[in-house]
């Protein structure tokens, strides 16, 4: 059975993605036109947001779901009293809280009780239908809507999934019999119940994508009132560049600060939410009106939200500030959130992990014109700028789900002063150990034992990473004598300061790349060339014969024996056995009541599910009719046979129109781009640049030299700190060749290009896909240089990269050049640097 993670940082749309995979489902899975989604949340307060937004005809969640067709979404007292209708005719969501399922003893939960209004759906049930159900202590079968859902095999849908995983949880998710389970989570269990992470998104793709506002810029303060001081001054700043960019047209925005304050404790003096509203109204001269308090006693924020049509974002709204305690109501969340502020006397990154997340999402999810509105600011009540930073990292990875390597280039330092104290956000330094001489071993703190190493033998203690003020102190309070003391104080210091050699990449030096990219006239237009549905070719149907090909018989014939495929396996008796989704459509075929069909009402339904944008309706119910008669024709297939695997047919019909479609385009993309005057057609210059993203370089994989299995190598000259991982031990070598000939000063630097990633993957379009070259070069006369690397199993593979590579340099008057590399040849590649 299909179980499965999607792992997305907050911020990244995860419900979205939810909504939008019911018609995947429904399509590639279930192989039906209706499903049932069961949506398992974490919390009253989400089932109630996600209700409402799955609702809400003008929400783009449910413009994702009703891609599946008819769709119904209910709660779970709505779901109990749901008609076999509803579910015969639509696709059913019901969102529930997984805690109104989950419990040993299921007895006293009204889903798995009896419901006369739920006795419609066990009427003439057959003998396999009824032993597959839940039954009572007694051995009867209860009319519960438990085993409503298990006779319709749901899909489950699990929000927050990393607070699921006890077994309780798989128990519950056992009995409702389902037909695959997808987890939506920032956070997945890697150790205890570890999930299976399907695909994960780095922070640096949202960013990319203009989702979240980074980096976040964080600035310590010990002092509490110029901290919340100092907060109010950027919130003023950022509200002065929101409006000067609403005046100029750009959507309404109205930077809010989030400020944590301190509970309150009997009998001690601190700084408690009504403290800190005092501060702000008397010492700051903020309006009260522009303050709402959202704790467990005063619950601003519900009224604000009663109170305005669009809550806290509304234009009419004047909060500026909402001051909470340990979190904001579960769910809720804002894009106008900028600024964090942490004021307890104990602050730490960690203390703040639930809200940083709040502050993330960037408002419309587009850039604004302003860089200052595209980030987010943090200001700590501590000391220690170098822990606090420190510990604001691990928050968003435990708490916002950001790959560690992602949040050490997505902290930064708002003041000059406290970026030195910075050492774990560089994506390199070069760190001097440093020893200091003590008479005795001190004792080490357990917390330092990784960053402080005594040698018995010299008595001697190094510093093998930098140690903030904070943790030096730490160290010196355990030696009693003062010369010794101030001995390890002052190489602390050193390790701080002199003992650091930061090292910048080019794209923190503020250097650009840039690619000129392949541009087609089109209506005597120039546009970018980045699709080859662009180009003109016969578009209608007609002009193909309509009829199935001897592989479409073939896999339809092996449809019919396998019930639609799935896993063959061996068991341990030596037998053949035909695995999961055989039995999917066994169940779901029991469960549905099947139409009436004709031969006009079938291709009706083929022609309504082909999803294919660019035929008109006529070309394509042509096709669709002149395909199914002929299919009908041969021997062996009838009506009913084509009306049992009409999923099928839609998928053969898919295939049969995207690979006509695709000799045309090919037809097309020859004669446009390689035939007779083609420099009237296609043009390469600075009309169309590609510019990698400086912060939106998100490999799936990270060369690591410390646990590359193709070799070691310390990259000086990449664009980027981060490097794309390399698909073989020749492409390594050749990565290594072009960082040596830059640090020779014979290229300024270089770039592993990315496939399919964002801002991180420059593409040259080709007839049927993109390729994306291994390498771009930034060459010292300001031309550009891509290298290829092909072994020699692929160079035959690879003559239509090597041609369109090849035209693209050839049209950029001189401005780029191109080189596809076999067999280590080096030498290819410094001939392109004359």
């Amino acid at each position: 059975m299909p179980y499965f993670c999607l792992r997305v940082p907050t911020g990244g749309g995860k419900t979205f993605l939810a909504a939008s995979s019911v018609v995947l489902v429904n399509t590639h899975l279930l192989r039906s036109e209706h499903s049932v989604v069961l949506w398992l949340v974490p919390s009253d307060a989400i089932r109630e947001q996600t209700l409402k937004a799955l609702r809400q005809l003008e929400h783009p969640y449910h413009h994702a779901l009703k891609q599946a067709g008819p769709v119904t979404v209910m709660d779970l007292d709505e779901a109990k009293s749901i008609t076999r209708a509803t579910l015969e005719t639509s696709t059913v969501v019901i969102v529930a809280t997984a805690q109104a399922f989950a419990r040993e003893e299921t007895k006293d939960l009204k889903v798995y009780a009896s419901s006369g209004s739920l006795m419609q759906h066990f009427d003439n049930l057959s003998s396999v239908q009824r032993e597959s159900l839940l039954r009572n202590d007694d051995g009867t079968i209860p009319y519960s809507l438990a085993n409503v859902l298990r006779m319709r095999r749901p899909f489950l849908v699990i929000d927050e999934a990393h607070n699921a995983r006890t077994e309780i949880r798989f128990n519950t998710l056992e009995r409702f019999h389902p037909s695959g389970v997808m987890e939506l989570t920032a956070t997945p269990d890697t150790e205890k119940q570890p999930s299976n992470v399907l695909h994960s998104v780095g922070a640096a793709e949202l960013k990319a994508e203009q989702m979240i506002k980074l980096p976040v810029l964080l600035e310590a303060e010990p002092d509490w009132q110029q901290c919340l001081g100092d907060a109010v001054a950027r919130r003023d700043e950022l509200q002065k560049l929101a409006d000067d960019e609403h005046r100029n047209g750009a959507p309404y925005l109205r930077p809010l600060a989030l400020i944590q304050s301190e509970p309150r404790r009997q009998g001690m003096e601190t700084l408690d939410a009504e403290r800190v509203k005092k501060e702000l109204v008397e010492n700051q001269r903020i309006p009260a009106t522009e303050i709402v308090i959202a704790t467990g006693e005063e619950r601003g924020l519900e009224a604000i939200e009663k109170q305005y049509k669009l809550g806290i974002s509304d234009p009419t709204c004047p909060v500026k500030f909402v001051i909470t305690q340990k979190a904001l109501a579960e769910g809720w969340d804002c894009p106008f959130a900028y600024v964090l502020v942490g004021l307890s006397s104990q602050q730490s990154g960690t203390a703040v992990e639930q809200l940083i997340g709040r502050v993330l999402r960037q408002p419309d999810a587009k850039a604004r014109a302003t860089p200052a509105l595209n980030q987010s600011y943090a200001f700590i009540r501590s000391s220690d700028f170098a822990r606090v930073a420190s510990e604001l990292r691990d928050g968003l990875v435990r708490g916002a789900g950001f790959e560690r390597r992602d949040v050490n280039q997505f902290v930064a330092a708002q003041r000059a002063d406290q970026a030195g104290m910075d050492f774990g956000g560089r994506a390199k330094i070069v760190f001097t150990p440093v020893a200091v001489a003590l008479p005795k071993k001190p004792v080490i703190p357990d917390a330092l034992k990784d960053k402080l190493h005594w040698d018995k033998g010299s008595k001697t203690l190094t510093i093998t990473t930098p140690l903030s003020e904070t943790e030096a102190e730490e160290v010196a309070q355990a030696v009693s004598d003062e010369a010794v003391r101030a001995a390890i104080v002052q190489a602390a210091e050193t390790s701080r300061t002199t003992a650091i050699e930061p090292f910048q990449t080019p794209a923190e030096t503020g250097e650009r790349l840039c690619v000129p990219q392949l541009a087609l006239y089109q209506q005597g237009e120039l546009q970018l060339f980045d699709d080859a549905e662009v180009l003109e070719y016969p578009g209608a149907l007609s002009y193909y014969q309509a009829a199935p090909t001897p592989e479409d018989l073939s896999a339809l014939g092996l449809a019919s024996r396998v019930a639609g495929g799935g896993t063959i396996d061996v068991s341990a008796e030596g037998q053949v056995k035909v695995g999961f989704l055989p039995d999917l459509q066994r169940d779901l075929g029991l469960s549905y009541t099947p139409e009436h069909w004709d031969e006009t009402r079938l291709a009706a339904w083929l022609c309504r599910n082909l999803l294919e944008p660019s035929l008109t309706h006529a070309s394509k119910q042509a096709f669709v009719t002149a395909w199914l008669r002929a299919l009908l024709g041969t021997d062996g297939f009838n009506l009913a046979r084509a009306n049992q695997l009409k999923f099928t047919l839609r998928k053969l019909l898919d295939e049969n129109i995207k690979r006509l479609r695709r000799e045309a385009v090919n037809r097309a993309y020859q004669q446009v781009l390689f035939g007779p005057g083609r420099e009237d057609r296609v043009a390469v210059n600075d009309a169309f640049l590609f510019e990698f993203d400086p912060q939106g370089y998100a490999p799936s994989r990270d060369y690591d030299p410390r646990k590359s299995e193709y070799g070691h190598w310390d990259f000086r000259k990449h664009f980027h700190g981060r490097i794309g991982d390399f698909d073989s031990k020749e492409e390594f070598e050749c990565a290594v060749q072009l960082d040596m000939l830059a640090q020779a000063g014979r290229i300024r630097f270089w770039l592993r290009n990315l496939v399919n990633r964002g801002g991180g993957s420059f593409f040259l379009q080709k007839a049927n896909g993109r390729f994306y070259p291994d390498f771009v070069c930034a060459l010292k006369d300001g031309t550009l240089l891509v290298v290829e690397y092909k072994g020699a199993h692929g160079w035959t593979d690879a003559q239509d990269d090597r041609d369109i590579g090849g035209l693209w340099a050839e049209l950029s008057s001189g401005k780029c050049r191109f080189v596809m590399v076999r067999d280590r040849q080096w030498g290819q590649i410094e001939a392109e640097l004359v």
